[in-house]
């Protein structure tokens, strides 16, 4: 099994599709004002905007985004205006993580884990 895509809802497909495509992603599929779908820069992942009335409430879902240069990323990003809330920072989990939201509050995280995103020392044997 692998994962194909990931879906987000939006209230507003067109500054959502501006943002995604400020971030790096490569817009694939535009069907307006409905849905769009992006290719990631790097690996075989895809990811999509649904349009929606209204957005789940709660703590929603988080998306993460892996980064090789996660901090002259994130710089490169803030002098293209964009706000974090969190600027890169190690996690307890092995992980460099920098958290913004998109237009529609979805949590974003970028992140760096290189061999410890699959393999952590913790990983379960044969798992």
């Amino acid at each position: 099994m692998n994962l194909n895509q990931v879906t987000l809802p939006t209230l507003d497909l067109e500054p959502a599709i501006r943002f995604y495509r400020g971030l790096g992603l490569q817009l694939i599929v535009h069907a307006p004002p409905h849905y769009a779908r992006f290719e990631c820069p790097a690996g075989d992942a895809t990811f999509s905007l649904h349009l929606v009335e209204e957005l789940p409430r709660g703590g929603g879902v988080s998306i993460y985004f892996e980064v090789e240069a996660l901090d002259r990323r994130v710089e490169e990003l803030q002098a293209a205006g964009v706000s974090f809330t969190q600027l890169p920072v190690d996690q307890n989990w092995l992980w460099r993580e920098a958290h913004l939201a998109d237009p529609d509050g979805n949590k974003l995280i970028l992140f760096h884990a290189g061999a410890n995103r699959k393999n952590p020392p913790w990983r379960i044997a044969g798992g």
